[in-house]
């Protein structure tokens, strides 16, 4: 795969004006003109991945802050710890995911299932081996999806429970009302708010 290259666009790009002629300027007056505009543009500065890792975490961490609040809003027999930190595809640092909260539930035939919620800045399948994400693709701004996951009592972490499905997936979407209703629907703690909540 070919590295890819970033860099850093001008807050004042003029590239779409017509620039005034300083020879004309020099002409006409006599002056040489000491202003920045009429001097050589900035050339490109080239990012390196660190910072644009930084930028997309940035970005991704802000996304994540602002949906914890909505769906905190919500009601007062919801509520969801904040628990926010990213990651950024190591090829592509302009790719990334952030995790917003977690929190446990009841399926019909799991009892305690604990799940984490995220937002990535792509939309991909999630892979059922090693490679969590598969087929990404740039086409859709967002997608928000949540995971079921186990401890590992070894590596004193938490990682995907492939029991209840062979990837983990509880939902993925691309849609932030959509997202927002199944993790709601994750945390209702009766059938009759739950009702409440589908109707949205």
């Amino acid at each position: 795969m070919q590295k890819l290259r970033y860099f850093a666009a001008s807050k004042t790009d003029k590239t779409g004006l017509p620039g005034k002629a300083a020879h004309t300027e020099f002409l006409r007056t006599g002056r040489i003109s000491r202003h920045r505009d009429d001097w050589v543009p900035e050339q490109k500065r080239y990012l390196t991945y660190e910072e644009v890792a930084e930028r997309t975490g940035k970005r991704l961490e802000a996304a994540a802050d602002t949906t914890h609040t909505r769906i905190n809003s919500f009601h007062r027999s919801i509520q969801f710890p904040k628990i926010i930190f990213h990651r950024t595809l190591a090829d592509s640092p302009h790719l990334g995911y952030c995790h917003v909260t977690a929190a446990r539930t009841n399926f019909a035939h799991y009892a305690d299932v604990r799940w984490a919620f995220y937002i990535a800045n792509f939309f991909a399948e999630i892979g059922e081996n090693e490679a969590f994400f598969e087929r990404i693709r740039q086409n859709y701004s967002r997608m928000y999806f949540a995971v079921a996951m186990k401890p590992e009592a070894e590596a004193k972490s938490m990682s995907i429970d492939r029991s209840i499905r062979d990837n983990g997936l509880l939902f993925r979407t691309h849609d932030p009302k959509e997202a927002l209703r199944n993790v709601l629907l994750l945390g209702a703690r009766d059938a009759e708010l739950r009702k409440i909540i589908r109707k949205l």
